[in-house]
């Protein structure tokens, strides 16, 4: 039996910097259930943070409650605040669809959609009227796949369809869908998971780029991923209540150099030095 340790609900690391995101006394819930309790963390601007944890321990829950995306789930409901620029994303008058926009997501498993290279950078700037006539959306859709570091594998088959590029062309398709509506914040949820060694080599590459440019929060069961592309870490745990349920907290939020080679809690050391999870 693993020991999940206490609950302690973490302290934020002293840090002068612009928050892109905060949560404050974040409860997440399920039906009756709270699957994640008290998580307060500041999301700076312009830097890679990661989530990691075992599984079970509220990491991509989370994550989705930046963009809403837990809200297509009927049973769930929160407690506490998400902010992002100071506004409190659960606020009665918050557009979701507004949320998704300036809060992109990319997923564990590459989704593009069953349309050509160009049409699924082009679907998103068409829906929310961002592009005007044919030649600004060229521009767009070219800007958005050279960020992506794909447009010189592309260029020339652009009407092909989205799911005759290989795993690792596809996610950084979908991650050029992401920028291509210009959001602040791109989320992303094991984007590496399904990928080759050489395709996760790419996509962490392209991480890098794009925090110049956008805030960047992603989740990971991979310790060494982490260490490589994150500027921030998150640890989050998981601990046994009545019967099998558990639930998910933040035991530790800070740089990542101090995450994993001096953490302040025991369970962190114990996590990242492989000894549970």
């Amino acid at each position: 039996m693993v020991d999940y340790g206490s609950y302690q609900p973490a302290k934020q690391p002293a840090m002068q910097q612009d928050a892109a995101l905060e949560t404050e006394n974040l409860d997440v819930f399920y039906g009756d259930f709270k699957a994640v309790r008290g998580v307060s963390l500041v999301i700076p601007k312009n830097k890679v943070t990661a989530f990691i944890g075992p599984s079970g321990c509220g990491k991509s829950t989370v994550l989705r409650c930046f963009n809403r995306l837990n809200d297509l789930i009927s049973i769930f409901h929160l407690d506490g605040k998400v902010y992002y620029n100071g506004k409190n994303l659960y606020d009665p008058d918050i557009d979701p669809v507004e949320v998704r926009r300036r809060i992109g997501m990319v997923f564990q498993k590459p989704n593009p959609f069953p349309k050509s290279i160009y049409d699924n950078i082009a679907y998103g700037l068409r829906v929310n009227g961002l592009a005007k006539s044919k030649e600004q959306t060229d521009e767009i859709v070219e800007r958005s796949l050279r960020k992506a570091v794909l447009w010189d594998e592309v260029k020339d088959k652009l009407g092909q369809s989205g799911f005759a590029l290989s795993g690792g062309q596809q996610q950084r398709l979908c991650i050029a869908r992401a920028i291509s509506v210009n959001p602040d914040v791109v989320l992303m949820d094991e984007p590496c998971a399904s990928l080759d060694p050489i395709s996760t080599l790419a996509v962490e590459d392209l991480i890098h780029e794009l925090k110049e440019q956008y805030t960047i929060i992603i989740v990971t069961h991979n310790m060494q991923q982490a260490t490589r592309v994150a500027d921030m870490t998150a640890f989050y745990n998981a601990k046994a209540e009545s019967g099998s349920k558990r639930f998910g907290y933040l035991v530790e939020f800070d740089e990542t150099q101090n995450i994993f080679q001096n953490p302040k809690e025991e369970a962190t050391q114990q996590y990242v030095s492989g000894r549970f999870g």
